[in-house]
Parts: C-alpha cells; sequence; structure tokens
C-alpha cells in the first residue's frame, strides 16, 4: 500500500472511530446533507471525411448519490463524505463506443451493461483550516476534475484548505491516483496526448499541487499556482478575475497564464509550453457578449492529466481544447437569458473559435495548421410544478480542421443531450 493511500485510509477510518454517537446525533448528522442527481445523457460525435470510425454515439442513464455530513462539536471537527454513482447503459455497440459515457472492453470494444463506484472522504476541520483524504475532485487552475460526462472524474488523495487569513484562500494537496470518467478502477496518472503530442503511455504516481486566491478588493481575485505531475511536468499559474460595474452592466476580465516545463526524467517527453489567455465579458441585462484570445508558445503543447478538464479561456469547446503547439486562437462568445423575455431559466449561447498557426508532427500536417468551432446551446430548468427543478440542456458543435487523417482530432458534428434532475434527500 502506497504511503498516500495510508494516510487517507487511515484518515477516514480515523474519522468513523473516533465520532461517538453522542457526537454524531449533535452535528455529524444535525448539519449533514444528502442528495440523489438523475442524469439521462445522449452523445453523438459523428466523424466527417477519412475516419477509422465513423461515429462515436452512446446513450445512458447515470445516479449520484452524495451524503456530506456536518462536523462533531469541538475545537476539532470530524466528518465523513461519502458518493455512490451508478451508470447504466440505454444504448450503444462495439462500433460506437468511445464518448467517454461507458467502460468498454479493449479486445472487443463491446461497452459494458453497467458500472458503479463508491468514494469515501473523511475531512478534519479546525477554524476555518479543512483536511480532506479519500475521494477527491479538484476544481483548480491546474487541475479540473471533469464533471462533463455521465458521471464525474476523481482522484484519490490528500488536500488541506485553509481560510483562516482574511480574504486569503490557500490549498495545497498531493494525489496518487486518478478514476476517469468511465471507470470504477482508480488508474495511474498520465498525460492528455491527442496529435502524439506527448508519451501517453507514461505514467506517474504523485500529482502534488499548492496555491490560492487573495481577494485584492470586491472586484478583483488574484491567484497562483504551482503543480508537479511526477517524472512528467511541472507547471505554475498566475492569474485574475476582475469584474466590475461599468456603464449600465459589468465587465469581466479573466486573465490566465501557464507556465509548463518537464520534471525529472521527464518520461512523457519534452515539455516547455507558456499558455496565454484573456476573455473579456460584458453583461448588460439578459446579454453577455465575451471576446477572448489565447496563445501558445514554447516547442511544445500545454500539458494536462487525461481526462481532465485544462483551465484555459478554451475551456468548454466541446470537440477540441485548441492546445496545440505555437497556436494562436481568439473566440467570441454571446449568451443570453430569456427572462429578459418572460421565459424564466431558458439560456442560449453560441460560440465562435478560430485556431491557427497550429505545429504538428510531418506525419499530421505539418506547420500552418488551423481549427475552428462553432458551439451553439440551449439549456432550460424547470421552474414549478410536478417537474421543478428538472434540467435539459442540448449541446451542438461543428469542429473542422486541415490536419492529416491520422490525427487525433477530426472533423465532426457533434450533439449532446443531457437531462438532470437532484433531489435533496435532506
Amino acid at each position: 500500500m502506497s504511503t498516500l493511500k495510508r494516510v487517507h485510509t487511515t484518515l477516514a477510518l480515523g474519522t468513523l472511530c473516533s465520532i461517538s454517537p453522542v457526537l454524531l446525533a449533535q452535528g455529524f448528522f444535525e448539519d449533514s446533507k444528502a442528495s440523489l442527481t438523475a442524469r439521462n445523457y445522449y452523445f453523438d460525435r459523428d466523424y466527417k471525411g477519412v475516419s477509422a470510425q465513423s461515429a462515436t454515439r452512446e446513450w445512458a442513464q447515470g445516479f449520484i448519490l452524495r451524503f456530506t455530513s456536518g462536523y462533531t462539536p469541538g475545537t476539532v471537527g470530524f466528518g465523513l463524505d461519502a458518493q455512490g454513482m451508478l451508470g447504466l447503459k440505454l444504448d450503444s455497440s462495439a462500433g460506437r463506443t468511445g464518448t467517454g459515457l461507458l467502460p468498454f472492453d479493449p479486445a472487443d470494444r463491446e461497452p459494458h451493461d453497467n458500472y458503479s463506484e463508491l468514494g469515501l472522504t473523511g475531512k478534519v476541520k479546525v477554524s476555518r483550516t479543512e483536511l480532506h483524504g479519500g475521494t477527491l475532485a479538484p476544481v483548480l487552475p491546474i487541475l479540473f476534475a471533469s464533471p462533463t460526462r455521465l458521471l464525474p472524474q476523481t482522484f484519490r488523495g490528500a488536500q488541506l484548505k485553509t481560510q483562516d487569513i482574511d480574504k486569503l484562500t490557500l490549498v495545497g494537496g498531493r494525489l496518487d491516483r486518478m478514476n476517469q470518467r468511465d471507470s470504477t478502477d482508480y488508474q495511474k496518472m498520465t498525460l492528455a496526448s491527442p496529435n502524439r503530442r506527448f508519451n501517453g503511455a507514461a505514467e506517474s504516481d504523485s500529482f502534488s499541487y499548492a496555491g490560492g486566491d487573495y481577494q485584492w478588493s470586491d472586484a478583483l481575485v488574484l491567484k497562483y499556482y504551482h503543480a508537479q505531475l511526477e517524472d512528467l511536468y511541472r507547471q505554475n499559474f498566475v492569474g485574475f478575475i476582475d469584474n466590475r460595474p461599468l456603464g449600465g452592466g459589468r465587465l469581466k476580465t479573466d486573465v490566465r497564464y501557464h507556465v509548463s516545463g518537464e520534471d525529472g526524467p521527464a518520461k512523457a517527453g519534452k515539455v516547455d509550453n507558456r499558455t496565454f489567455g484573456l476573455m473579456s465579458t460584458y453583461s448588460l441585462g439578459a446579454h453577455s457578449l465575451g471576446l477572448g484570445y489565447m496563445q501558445l508558445s514554447g516547442d511544445t503543447a500545454m500539458p494536462y492529466i487525461a481526462g481532465s478538464e485544462p483551465m484555459v479561456v478554451s475551456e468548454g469547446a466541446l470537440s477540441s481544447e485548441f492546445l496545440n503547439p505555437r497556436e494562436r486562437t481568439w473566440q467570441v462568445r454571446y449568451d443570453y437569458d430569456f427572462a429578459g423575455m418572460a421565459l424564466p431559466g431558458l439560456k442560449g449561447m453560441l460560440r465562435y473559435l478560430d485556431g491557427s498557426r497550429i505545429e504538428l508532427p510531418t506525419a499530421l500536417g505539418g506547420s500552418g495548421r488551423s481549427e475552428s468551432e462553432k458551439d451553439i446551446e440551449l439549456s432550460y430548468v424547470v421552474q414549478s410544478g410536478t417537474f421543478k427543478n428538472v434540467a435539459l440542456r442540448v449541446r451542438h458543435a461543428w469542429y473542422r480542421n486541415d490536419f492529416a487523417p491520422s490525427a487525433s482530432f477530426r472533423d465532426d458534428n457533434e450533439l449532446r443531450v443531457n437531462i438532470d434532475y437532484t433531489l435533496a434527500l435532506w
């Protein structure tokens, strides 16, 4: 058993053993919450042009049962969180797997009929400092556990978070395994490697990180984080979010800068990247208009852990992440809240992203390559009646590039439909 596994297992078991029945009643259960989320998800990515697989297309039903305890009273409080997840196949086949909704057998690509997992997280709190150990889902500029499929990606490890200093939030942690969105077992961590960017087979047993957010003013938040995926890469992040009134609306400016290099023997290959991104969004009434720009420099793409979501300004793009070597990307995004037309709960989004000056291996098209994506999204949350809080979201994307047919990213038209409902049990 690894050192980190022993640490978070000891924390979870110690939490259970240290809580008496009286303390359970006083804080553990009194302040607890439980919910059941049902998610119905249809994913259809239809590839265009030359492709070994014509489409990835699956339909599945997921359930996520969450329990979040309170803390026992006293100077040191103890708690325990639990998360049970179940995924069920509704429609799939060996020729259409690979959406990330369902696991499949590597040999024949036959999808599994169901899959499930249980995650436990022990926690300890002193004042405004919390230590969590076990199943984690970090949402940080250097690691965002992906929630964008049927079931979320999770990690195994320990994290310390403190807000004891006014206006300052500090976070530090170490992870040793990841559990992908369509998997039930923990695996060593690897790098995302589309278009042969890195050696995707290289593995690591340790992802360490530390950093924090500082609320400089009511409008401005400053951020810095450092991360290390042992033997693969190191990364520093500096950024800020400024959100202030302007005219009759608000202007939000989001700046993100990642600097990445190799760590140790660099088992995944050379890492040399700087990624700068800027997104400015002006909101007025029901309307929001955003303009963004992202630039990659250095000899390689930006590294990030496989299965996670890269926290760059192109986040939310459906078919690509626009992180190829030396790529330049601009985007425009428009959001509208139909409450402005007396239709509360209905929202819409249009977005266009254009990437150019991409440097790929000669076999994939060489230098000067380009890609683009158009997205449209409609979402609606039922406001009242029997189906109150049922959420429907429909997303469609059109992705095109001039890469070679053997590239990981291929032209496609993509449709995602999901219906979510969360029932608060108490």
